[in-house]
């Protein structure tokens, strides 16, 4: 009897001292149960071993994508991620080729995204994927919009993806974000979309190159890309054209192309006046210029969702397909 006190005690107040670590853990165990069928005290359990980051909340309060696209273009237009790529290309050939074939995705914007994704896998994050999730699931930054919901719902899909995969949960390392392997998958996305692309019955996007090829080709494919199809097209503007048709934080195609030229902006390249278009706008160090931005475009918005992001994946695939020519 006073042995079964000892460990109600000692339960409790592990609890307790939870509940304090992390706010909400209690309330989250029950829904990962309810939602995903977890067992309740093996999540608290695990989240009893995450440890709060400060540098993940720091990180989280100045992203790359904060920046002017100028300085953001520098970071990935280098002579280290073109020549990468083009070497990670020939390396790699066959699966790029099976991946683009089986998928339909262009295989230099697979290979571009790994390249701004991790450096061809040189890069890949640090941080315990567990403590990154867990900081931004129980303690999100008070001072930016708040996105502990979907941390949360990432960090449940993490717990879940770990049983699933026989991933080692304490140990697996990510990006201050919780993104995990060569493509930087969150959770979600690599219980949705990963592939076992080398046929060995397990979806690995570490130390699996070939299933990371296949994933990212995956990903942009369930997106809706259109193979050869153009993703941007430079434009001119007339005076008085009209800005207020520029896009604004939704980068989906909605407005034909005939009304894009109505309002003053052109194209050199001729563009089906019924088309589906967006424009972009992105700022330069001294002035400011425009894209006419396809399908295929906002299809990499969906693997992040900044305008900057998607235009130096789509740059720097244009220079590892030149690279891979001469």
């Amino acid at each position: 009897m006073k042995r079964l006190v000892l460990l109600t005690l000692l339960s409790a107040t592990s609890t307790s001292c939870l509940a304090e670590h992390h706010p909400g853990a209690e309330e989250f165990a029950k829904k990962a149960a309810a939602e995903h069928q977890l067992d309740e005290q093996q999540v608290l359990t695990i989240l009893a071993q995450a440890e709060f980051k400060q540098s993940i909340v720091d990180a989280m309060t100045r992203p790359a994508e904060a920046k002017p696209w100028f300085e953001y273009r520098r970071i990935f237009l280098t002579d280290k991620r073109i020549n990468g790529g083009v070497k990670f290309w020939r390396e790699n050939q066959a699966d790029i080729t099976q991946a683009a074939e089986q998928f339909q995705v262009d295989p230099q914007v697979i290979v571009a995204i790994i390249g701004v994704e991790t450096l061809y896998g040189a890069i890949t994050g640090n941080y315990r994927v567990l403590d990154a999730l867990a900081t931004l699931a129980f303690h999100y930054p008070a001072t930016l919009r708040d996105r502990s919901d979907f941390f949360s719902s990432e960090l449940m899909n993490f717990i879940v993806l770990s049983q699933e995969e026989g991933i080692p949960v304490y140990e697996v390392t990510g990006s201050y974000a919780g993104a995990m392997g060569l493509g930087q998958f969150m959770p979600s996305s690599y219980r949705e979309y990963a592939v076992d692309l080398n046929g060995d019955e397990r979806r690995d996007l570490w130390s699996s190159v070939d299933d990371a090829i296949g994933s990212v080709a995956n990903y942009l494919h369930r997106h809706g890309w259109a193979y050869a199809e153009p993703v941007v097209l430079p434009l001119s503007l007339a005076q008085g054209a009209r800005l207020e048709l520029v896009a604004d934080g939704d980068y989906k195609p909605q407005k034909a192309m005939r009304e894009m030229t109505a309002g003053g902006f052109i194209s050199a390249t001729p563009v089906d006046a019924d088309r589906l278009v967006t424009v972009i706008r992105l700022e330069e160090e001294n002035s400011a210029t425009y894209w006419l931005g396809f399908n295929n475009f906002y299809v990499i918005t969906r693997y992040n969702r900044s305008p900057l992001y998607a235009m130096a994946v789509y740059e720097l695939s244009e220079e590892i397909r030149r690279g891979m020519a001469e």
